[in-house]
């Protein structure tokens, strides 16, 4: 595979479990420039409580492609492959990269949080509406549940917040043999599809 025209694109590799930080070290000696946002969590032991540094991102390394380095990134240890779509490697635009180098730098608490795609359907788990499900839509830059009535083939749409919603079912599931199942949303109201990608198809 070419990849000269991924040459200093940030790419992402899938890494096996508690290999991020070995990997992400070996890439460093190896000349790469590699990202391995972290974030620290307390973990509660039977004896005490401590805070330890985590992957914000578990079982991802990002890594900048260059071509100029004759040891290819996926024969670092821990390495599985380069994460991608249906039509081949994916990247990440930098000024992704950034966005999380600034949350890193901000001083503020990070952590993760599932990610929640236009088309999935959701869960509501706090308030007034507490266990109602429906399919996540994105409409005029705010994100609203939609509840239909299969009988009437009527629906109602209510406007919710990410906080409070669990991911149900991932629309991928749904519309992966027909695309044309999957809601269509407004242009700039869903995260780049570059990073969307994440967990998408994957190759060598």
């Amino acid at each position: 595979m070419d990849f000269g025209q991924y040459n200093k694109r940030w790419l992402a590799l899938q890494v096996r479990p508690r290999y991020e930080f070995i990997a992400a070290s070996i890439l460093r000696s190896k000349g790469y420039e590699e990202f391995l946002p972290v974030y620290t969590v307390k973990r509660k032991w039977s004896d005490r409580t401590k805070k330890i540094v985590a992957p914000l991102f578990s079982g991802y390394v990002f890594c900048r492609m260059d071509s100029s380095i004759n040891f290819p990134m996926v024969t670092t240890p821990g390495v599985i492959r380069i994460v991608g779509t249906r039509r081949g490697i994916g990247f990440i635009e930098d000024e992704e990269i950034e966005t999380i180098r600034m949350a890193e730098r901000s001083g503020r608490e990070v952590e993760p949080w599932t990610y929640f795609q236009v088309g999935d359907r959701v869960q509501i788990n706090e308030g007034p509406l507490t266990g109602l499900q429906g399919i996540l839509v994105a409409c005029r830059n705010k994100r609203r549940l939609v509840v239909s009535v299969s009988l009437i083939q009527s629906s109602m749409a209510i406007e919710v917040g990410e906080e409070s919603l669990t991911l149900v079912r991932s629309h991928q599931i749904v519309s992966g043999s027909n695309p044309s199942l999957a809601p269509e949303a407004s242009p700039g109201s869903v995260p780049s599809a570059r990073l969307m990608n994440l967990p998408a198809a994957v190759v060598a």
